[in-house]
């Protein structure tokens, strides 16, 4: 075979490599039946119409948010519930400027990316940032349904 021949068959042999297996149909072909297990993922990260749970370390604390209503929960303290007209969304990232029915402010920012709460193995596909007394609280978020057990 000669070298203009070679250089012409190459590049199509080597991408047949990354070809996806396809069924009859078109689809993606079922992965064989030895290759490893892959986790289910989680809802996406920039999906916020779902109830989502953010929780930070050191201090503890976490906030449910569902729909329009906010709950901070911290060790020792009241909760503390607040309502938000809906969040303010934009690409990977929402915001919630919340109010309790006593006046004080509740915020919170999500935004999509890898994260970790700092003392487990966990992974988390959003990072988040509340603001309750002037306090600064930091950490993880998830959509409530996809959170592992304790």
């Amino acid at each position: 075979m000669n070298r203009v021949a070679l250089f012409g068959v190459l590049p199509a042999l080597l991408g047949l490599g990354a070809c996806q297996p396809q069924d009859p149909n078109g689809a993606p072909a079922a992965p064989p039946a030895d290759a490893p297990v892959v986790a289910p993922s989680v809802a996406p990260a920039s999906d916020f119409s779902r109830p989502i749970t953010a929780l930070g370390t050191e201090p503890f604390w976490a906030v449910r948010i569902d729909g329009a209503r906010l709950t901070l929960s911290r060790p020792d303290q009241p909760a503390v519930e607040a309502t938000a007209p809906g969040a303010a969304i934009s690409s990977g990232q929402a915001a919630w400027a919340a109010r309790t029915p006593e006046g004080q402010t509740l915020s919170v920012i999500l935004k999509a990316g890898d994260c970790s709460d700092g003392m487990s193995d966990r992974r988390y596909p959003m990072t988040a940032e509340a603001v309750v007394a002037g306090e600064t609280l930091r950490g993880c978020a998830i959509a409530t349904a996809d959170m592992r057990p304790e």
